[in-house]
């Protein structure tokens, strides 16, 4: 199904955890009509779902409605569409991780990809899900980065991302005890590869610089307190900038980030997950969004998890979500314009 590049864009949100604050930020940030003057929402859940949240947000008018559906295909601009999972009643217990929260998880996150894939709808945009109850014998991912990597058969760099600093992550959702063994040449090449190519399409900057974060504190002390930094990060700092790539390093993270040196970078590649994250969330944590880089189609997400404990008391900021769907807009029009300019290049 082709659309074309002047339509609005059809946003696909799934619903997340439906015990968690997923439906209450979603609501909550197309409670602001304006937001229909930029995209058109296609939600993956539940009109009677929807209906269940919107009684619990005394804040948000009461007058919003859902037009449900079972093909996206038929979603409508200017509306809050809703394709419907499922005609059964769905068993909500706020504030609780079910069986039956990770399987309205998964058959959103599934159908979402499926109508992404046919082309029905043009952008991804995931709720929070719980890592634990989404798991089955046919989904073994510990997050979505992962699960949309192995969808679409491609190599992805989970990409945190707020008006004041852009960090990947090289290792994801991995035990930490595991890190240095996962960082082989070869990834750290392909991830510091695939954050130069996003920023250039995915955030227009035509010559990046990137900053690549060391593992050992102090970059190791010249080996005093050991050689990985420079045995195996600095090679493929060297050969990425045979390449025409700006990437530089590697940098002790604690006088990175606490002498301000990133905001000499368009991008920082952190090695493993709270390295990057916990610098990121004390700079965003309410209007952060997590990108996934090198997919053929864009995903963004909050950067929260399900809330759980607020879930359902009208207390959760939208503001990552919204962050969240003006990023996947954004990097949809950049990926368009950057692929006409590039299309076909003077020899």
């Amino acid at each position: 199904m082709e659309k074309k590049n002047n339509d609005t864009v059809r946003v696909a949100i799934t619903q997340g955890d439906v015990n968690g604050v997923g439906y209450e930020v979603i609501l909550k940030t197309f409670g602001d009509s304006r937001m229909f003057d930029m995209c058109t929402p296609v939600l993956y859940g539940s009109t009677k779902v929807a209906s269940y949240h919107k009684k619990l947000l005394a804040s948000q008018p009461q007058d919003m409605t859902f037009v449900g559906m079972t093909d996206a295909s038929d979603a409508q601009n200017g509306k809050f569409n809703v394709v419907n999972l499922t005609q059964e009643e769905v068993k909500i217990d706020l504030g609780r991780s079910t069986d039956v929260g990770g399987a309205q998880s998964r058959e959103s996150l599934r159908r979402a990809c499926e109508d992404l894939k046919a082309g029905k709808v043009d952008v991804l945009v995931t709720a929070p899900i719980n890592k634990k109850n989404i798991q089955t014998e046919g989904f073994d991912f510990p997050g979505h980065t992962e699960f949309l990597s192995h969808q679409f058969g491609c190599s992805s760099l989970m990409f945190m991302v707020c008006d004041r600093i852009r960090i990947g992550v090289v290792t994801n959702h991995l035990a930490l005890k595991e890190v240095p063994t996962a960082l082989t040449h070869n990834l750290l090449f392909d991830k510091m590869m695939l954050m130069n190519e996003s920023l250039k399409r995915d955030f227009r900057i035509t010559k990046p610089k990137i900053a690549v974060l060391a593992l050992d504190p102090h970059a190791g002390d010249n080996g005093v307190i050991g050689d990985f930094d420079m045995k195996v990060i600095k090679p493929v700092i060297d050969e990425v900038q045979s390449k025409g790539v700006l990437a530089y390093g590697p940098f002790p993270s604690d006088g990175f980030f606490g002498s301000s040196e990133f905001n000499k970078f368009d991008g920082v590649l952190a090695l493993y997950h709270d390295q990057g994250l916990i610098p990121f969330k004390l700079m965003s944590f309410n209007e952060g969004v997590n990108y996934t880089a090198g997919l053929p189609y864009v995903r963004t997400a909050p950067t929260h998890g399900t809330g759980y404990d607020i879930a359902g008391k009208d207390h959760a900021s939208e503001q990552s979500m919204r962050s969240a769907v003006y990023l996947a807009c954004q990097i949809l029009h950049n990926r368009r314009e950057y692929d006409e300019l590039t299309s076909n290049p003077l020899k």
